[in-house]
């Protein structure tokens, strides 16, 4: 299971006072240098910075509530690419935009740095006037978001091997510096044929970090943040390993392990109480499989899975032990009200709640198919 590194049956007896401390690492900080002849180097870096002009912009494929995806192709390299589209603009006050328009850049590169099999690759990313967008590897498939509800649910062993998957590539994310911070089934491109996944959109939930927005605070998408995610502390690689298990417990029962129509119940329920136990909504899940879900959704970080290394193995033995055959698929739940699931703009006045249980006429909350 696990080498060298407390095993998930004695992590599970004995977590608490011993846990192991994170391995997660940070990237270091870049010090900036002035030199003789800086000036001419940031000419030369001026003249080749990103440009848009270089993609051949196509039909839009997506719209989220702050971008528009487009198909592209990439002029210089005949690439298929999407270009996502970001309104920085329109949506932070000007005092905040140039801080924004840098938090992107830094973010993009970060994510630019990353390859793996199981994360959708950055190409490129520039600013456009007051705007940014960034060029992201185009790739076919459904977002996750299609399988969370009862009757759409996919087979148990399906999700676990999904689950392994996405814990490695978070585990290789947050090994080079990097969080993502918006885990959720939209973020997941799955290709069922072709057994391809792509986990999207590193970076760009940090970029509504601590800013305030024309239309109200930027909040994430609170059904899947960690406690101290929403209680605006720092955050590390663990806060998503506990995002992931919500995600997980999703789609093995479409219902969240917390739901509310009052978003301050919501945000007590996540930061004091016990997850249930998943086996409530679907009895027949194997008792290891309702434990990995049981340590992801730990309130506090140093009782979670400290690598998604060792979430994957966990995952991994799940499958060898409990699932040999598929659990029956639970009946179709009452339509549930996906606000909170949903990436939540409050206006000042609306602080504290929501009155958005529906999308306003006109605005579409599906996420972009290609990207």
């Amino acid at each position: 299971m696990a080498s060298g590194k407390p095993g998930f049956w004695k992590r599970l007896v004995g977590r608490g006072a011993d846990a192991p401390p994170s391995e997660l690492s940070t990237l270091p900080a870049v010090q900036q240098t002035h030199a003789p002849g800086a000036s001419s180097v940031q000419d030369k870096q001026a003249a080749a910075a990103p440009d848009l002009r270089d993609f051949e912009i196509g039909a839009e494929i997506g719209r989220g509530a702050m971008a528009i995806v487009y198909k592209a192709t990439q002029r210089s390299t005949g690439r298929q690419v999407a270009i996502k589209r970001l309104a920085l603009s329109r949506e932070f006050s000007s005092e905040d935009l140039a801080d924004v328009r840098d938090r992107f850049m830094r973010e993009a590169r970060a994510a630019r740095a990353l390859e793996h099999p199981d994360i959708l690759q950055v190409v490129d990313a520039g600013q456009d006037g007051g705007d940014a967008w960034i060029a992201l590897e185009y790739v076919l498939g459904r977002d996750l978001s299609l399988f969370t509800k009862g009757g759409q649910l996919l087979p148990a062993r399906e999700v676990v091997q999904l689950g392994a998957r996405l814990a490695r590539a978070l585990h290789y994310a947050h090994s080079q510096g990097v969080i993502h911070r918006d885990i959720k089934p939209a973020n997941v491109m799955v290709d069922r044929v072709n057994g391809s996944l792509k986990l999207m959109d590193f970076g760009i939930a940090r970029v509504g970090d601590g800013s305030r927005t024309r239309t109200g605070l930027v909040l994430g998408t609170p059904s899947f943040m960690s406690p101290e995610q929403l209680a605006g502390l720092t955050v590390d690689g663990r806060s998503d390993l506990y995002s992931l298990g919500v995600l997980l417990y999703q789609l093995l029962t479409g219902v969240l392990p917390h739901q509310s129509d009052s978003m301050a119940r919501l945000m007590q329920q996540i930061a004091t109480e016990p997850a249930p136990d998943v086996r409530i909504h679907r009895p027949s899940l194997p008792e290891p499989l309702a434990l990995v879900l049981a340590v992801a959704l730990e309130k506090r970080p140093e009782l979670r899975y400290p690598s998604g290394e060792q979430m994957a193995r966990d995952l991994e033995a799940v499958l060898v032990m409990g699932l040999q055959a598929d659990p029956p698929v639970p009946e179709a739940s009452p339509p549930q009200d996906p606000a909170f699931a949903q990436t939540l703009r409050l206006t000042p006045e609306e602080a504290g709640q929501n009155r958005r249980s529906a999308a306003p006429a006109g605005e579409s909350h599906e996420p972009p198919q290609a990207s």
